[in-house]
């Protein structure tokens, strides 16, 4: 993998990149849509393509689980598995280590899991996840972490990040696929010294790319770019720069601001399953009652297939009758939303205009409307 800045905002720090992988350029900043078992919730990859979606998030745990490395090793990796040619980056399951907290164990050496699918014990750590993501054959693999939960205390916090650390290197050793980039993830919780501490560190070490870990977990918006600030200045600037668990609007262009390159979420599917669109206005309930005879799009100038061709009217029908079409035309909107909105983004960064750009993005979309 291979990553270079080709222009620099003058007012912030942010900056348009290139990350070069064997299955194509990403052009950053970028949102990655998560796809955890091999697929983008009810879309095919030519739907992702003509979203522009540029990468697609694998999940180690889930897709250890199922299929299973067998399978994926007979398929040939995830790419042809899934039939999507462009690149993939895998989570390495350490978010499950906070997700499934109630069914799991932690140890010096990982973390003992209860499958949530039928109770069978599971173990992974940085040698098993990182075989796992060669088999996968993932672009770009995330190291194996201890995603803190909120709030969390000191001494906790502490313990941690020296597992995480010593997890990170013990990844960094691991046998990886060909041409498979391994990121480092900086945690740390709310302490400003732990998250510099862990950066240091695990630049120390040396990785392809560093991701601050540990966010949207349920902290106050404050503390997420706390969490930011404390670790991006000590990280390198040549190389990418990846918040995780983040697709919120008005907080990437924030964190953009600062020095972010690549994010991702389950927002747009996980709200689309649930009747909403994302619009350049915040986001609207698209089951509401009062859309029955609106017939204009989803979203006015969007090019997304839904809104060529259907109206508000037609998706809130779909979705009141519990039609299956109604939520793959949301997901279609909102996946093509996202990417074109970091397409602006983008082109903002280039205008020279991206802070003014930023300012009106969070006054609208602050302001939601249902």
């Amino acid at each position: 993998m291979d990553f270079k800045i080709v222009f620099g905002d003058s007012r912030t720090k942010a900056r348009l990149g290139e990350i070069s992988t064997a299955h194509g350029t990403v052009e950053t900043p970028v949102f990655m849509d998560v796809g955890t078992l091999g697929t983008v919730k009810s879309l095919e990859p030519r739907d992702l393509s003509e979203c522009r979606a540029q990468v697609i998030l694998g999940n180690t745990y889930h897709l250890l689980l199922r299929p299973g490395p067998e399978v994926l090793a007979a398929a040939g990796g995830l790419h042809k598995f899934m039939g999507w040619n462009g690149p993939i980056l895998t989570d390495s399951g350490g978010f499950q280590v906070f997700s499934l907290a109630k069914m799991r164990k932690l140890t010096p050496g990982g973390c003992e899991f209860q499958s949530h699918l039928d109770g069978r014990r599971i173990f992974l750590g940085p040698a098993e996840s990182m075989e796992m993501q060669r088999i996968i054959g993932s672009d770009i693999a995330m190291v194996f972490d201890e995603c803190l939960p909120y709030p969390c205390d000191r001494a906790r916090a502490e313990k941690s990040v020296a597992q995480t650390i010593e997890w990170a290197r013990a990844s960094k050793a691991a046998p990886h696929a060909e041409n498979q980039a391994v990121f480092g993830i900086v945690q740390g919780g709310v302490y400003d010294d732990l998250r510099r501490h862990c950066a240091e560190e695990l630049v120390k070490i040396g990785f392809d790319g560093y991701a601050i870990g540990g966010v949207s977990v349920g902290e106050p918006e404050h503390c997420m770019y706390q969490a930011v600030d404390a670790s991006v200045p000590f990280l390198p600037e040549d190389k990418p720069r990846y918040v995780m668990g983040l697709g919120v609007m008005h907080q990437m262009a924030e964190c953009v601001a600062r020095g972010v390159d690549m994010f991702d979420c389950v927002l747009p599917t996980r709200i689309a399953r649930h009747g909403t669109a994302i619009t350049s206005k915040g986001n609207v309930a698209i089951k509401a009652a009062k859309w029955e005879k609106d017939f204009s799009p989803v979203e006015e100038g969007c090019d997304c297939y839904c809104c060529r061709n259907f109206s508000r009217a037609y998706v809130r029908h779909l979705l009141h009758n519990h039609e299956i079409l109604g939520l793959r035309l949301l997901t279609i909107h909102n996946v093509r939303f996202l990417n074109r909105f970091m397409e602006d983004m983008r082109a903002h960064i280039k205008a020279g205009d991206f802070t003014e750009w930023k300012e009106q993005i969070k006054k609208e979309t602050t302001n939601e409307r249902n």
